[in-house]
Parts: structure tokens; C-alpha cells; sequence
């Protein structure tokens, strides 16, 4: 690894940051066309929210989770997928707005007295891969441990194996950063080899020959079936953020931007790419106005960044020197219905032009 680059406190502070920058930015445009996201919002990215402010949702939510219950575990897998099933039991009480239809199938199937890894649904939607890139990470130099946690997280809401592939592979990415290889190649041999399914392979060889002829992550997309918007399959959103971040390396302002101006699955996409650029760059990497510009509560920039110094430490220790745990009800319950209000605004706006 270069001697200037980002330390590993800086790194996964910075994927913290830049997974809750990517779903802030990408909120607003959340279903939206390509065409319709470039006639509403000309210009550069920016927050539009709330007030020129970004909040996150529940792909910056899932990825706190994940961390949370990664600390607690301590390489217990068991444990692992039981603290998860009890952050995402509790969350969905308190009024998420945009939970997706397979996470919140599987969750109530927790409240009805499913075990945590039974309760899963047969979906390949992309709820896994906004909780994966920080396991990857994790568990950078334990690839058998790896495997295990993004199969523990998968499965606690989607059961189709193409779920577990496009987290397997963001997982992949983030070790890859992690451990310095600068050879591409090795890390399109490592995502071919999680699938034999065809339609995954294709993928993984549109991703690499696109690199090789440096075509946009908007060419990718429309190769991939999604000209107008990526959806949220799996299979469409994970190559995008995958490729944008690869394309891009370095710069998270064009990470972000290219894949949020693919339209669709905007915040969940930009997210997952976000965190595996800001793991890239570290939180010096990530444009300061955007951080600036995160205004939510009680999930605060210094919350995140607190979490990703404690992580940072976590490997080197037998326990985390402090404890943290995800704010209370009493405090995410009247930020959720306020936030819920702001949905519905951007739902209201949209029935107006420019169309």
C-alpha cells in the first residue's frame, strides 16, 4: 500500500461517510428517470432534501446495524445474525419510510416467531449489498469469516443466491481496497468465480471490458437493460456501483454523480458505491460540502465518525474501549415522522414539470 495513503481509521470512517453522502444525495432522485433527474436538477450534485440538506434512510440505517452488531459479535457469527435480527425488529416499528417489500416481509416474520437466518424471503433485491462493503472490510484479512457474515446478513432477509452474490462481491471489493492489490484483473477472477449463473458472469465481463474501453457508467447501465433507470434487482444495481467506483477510482465526487445520474434505485446505488469510494479515499477524499451538508439526527456526521473510529480499532482489541449502540426510540421515532413528511413532499413535487 502507498505510504501516503489513507490510514485504516480514516478508511472505513470514510465508508461510513461516503455509503450516508450516497444515499443523502441519491434520496431525491429515488424512482426517478435519467431523463427527469437531468431536466429537475441541471448543474452539479448537490443535496436537495431538505433546505440544500441531506438525510439518510434506511440504506445509512442498515450499514449502522451492521457495524454495530459486527462489534458486539466479536467473530460470532450466531451472534452476529441475532443482533442484526434485533436492530432490524425494533427499526421496523419506529415508521422507516422506503423499507423494501422483501426486508419488511422478513422482519415480520421475526416478530411472528421466525428464527434470525429462517425468515428470509426469495428475493434478489438489493437490501444485502447496502450492509455488505463494511463486512468486507472487517473481515478483509479472514476471507472464511467474510464469507460467513455477508451469508448471515443475507440471508436474515433475502434467500435468492443472487442476493448473496452481489453481496458477496461488494464484500470482495472492500477487502481488495483493504489489501492494496492494485491489479484489477484479480478482482473480476474473484467476483467470476462467486456464480456460475450466466447472467452474473455477463456482468462481471461487461464491467471489465467496459473498463478496459473506458466507456460511462451510463453506457454500462443501458448494456445491462436499464436505459431509463437501474432498478433495484441486484443484478443491475451492484455492477453499476461496482463499476462506477472502479471507473472512477479516487474521485468520489464522479463515483456519486454518474451513478445517481443513471436514475432508479438511486439511494441504495449511489450508497453502495459510495462506500466502497469513500473506503477508497478515505474521509479526506469526500467533498466537505457534502459532509457539511448531512444534517440528520440523531445518526449525526460525528456519530458515524465515532463509529468508524471504534472500528477501526475493534481488530486490535479484545473488546471495543467504549460501547456504542444505536440511539433510542424516543429520539428516531419524531425524527421518522418528520423525515416521513419530507418523502411525501418529493412525492408531491414530482407531480409537477418539468416532466
Amino acid at each position: 500500500m502507498h505510504p501516503n495513503s489513507p490510514s485504516t481509521e480514516d478508511r472505513l470512517q470514510g465508508l461510513l461517510l461516503g455509503a450516508a453522502m450516497g444515499d443523502a444525495l441519491g434520496l431525491p432522485s429515488e424512482g426517478l428517470t435519467r431523463g427527469r433527474i437531468a431536466r429537475l436538477w441541471p448543474g452539479p450534485l448537490r443535496h436537495r432534501f431538505i433546505a440544500g440538506r441531506g438525510m439518510g434512510s434506511d440504506d445509512t440505517e442498515h450499514l449502522v446495524f451492521t457495524t454495530l452488531s459486527l462489534l458486539r459479535a466479536r467473530g460470532d457469527v450466531e451472534l452476529f445474525q441475532t443482533t442484526l435480527a434485533g436492530h432490524l425488529k425494533r427499526w421496523l416499528l419506529l415508521f422507516p419510510a422506503g423499507v423494501g417489500l422483501a426486508t419488511a416481509r422478513s422482519i415480520i416474520k421475526l416478530w411472528l416467531g421466525w428464527k434470525p437466518g429462517n425468515n428470509g424471503v426469495f428475493s434478489a433485491g438489493n437490501g444485502p449489498g447496502m450492509r455488505s462493503s463494511i463486512i468486507g472490510a472487517f473481515f478483509a484479512h479472514d476471507p472464511v469469516l467474510m464469507r460467513q457474515f455477508v451469508a448471515a446478513s443475507t440471508r436474515l432477509t433475502h434467500t435468492d443466491p443472487k442476493a448473496l452474490t452481489g453481496a458477496h462481491s461488494l464484500a470482495q471489493a472492500a477487502a481488495w481496497i483493504l489489501s492494496g492489490n492494485e491489479h484489477a484483473a484479480d478482482l473480476f477472477k474473484s467476483w467470476s468465480s462467486l456464480s456460475s449463473d450466466a447472467e452474473w458472469l455477463h456482468a462481471v465481463k461487461l464491467m471489465q471490458s467496459s473498463l478496459i474501453a473506458n466507456r460511462s457508467v451510463s453506457d454500462l447501465a443501458i448494456e445491462l437493460g436499464s436505459a431509463q433507470r437501474v432498478s433495484g434487482y441486484i443484478y443491475r444495481s451492484v455492477p453499476v456501483a461496482l463499476y462506477a467506483w472502479l471507473r472512477h477510482r479516487g474521485d468520489f465526487t464522479a463515483t456519486l454523480t454518474e451513478v445517481v445520474h443513471c436514475g432508479g434505485d438511486t439511494d441504495t446505488t449511489a450508497a453502495m458505491a459510495g462506500a466502497l469510494a469513500g473506503l477508497d479515499v478515505g474521509i479526506g477524499g469526500i467533498p466537505s460540502g457534502w459532509i457539511q451538508g448531512w444534517c440528520d439526527w440523531p445518526v449525526t456526521r460525528c456519530y458515524l465518525l465515532d463509529l468508524g473510529r471504534i472500528m477501526a480499532m475493534a481488530p486490535e482489541t479484545t473488546a471495543p474501549t467504549s460501547r456504542p449502540s444505536f440511539p433510542s426510540w424516543i429520539q428516531v421515532l419524531p425524527r421518522n415522522l418528520g423525515f416521513l413528511l419530507v418523502v411525501l413532499f418529493h412525492g408531491f413535487r414530482r407531480l409537477f414539470p418539468p416532466y
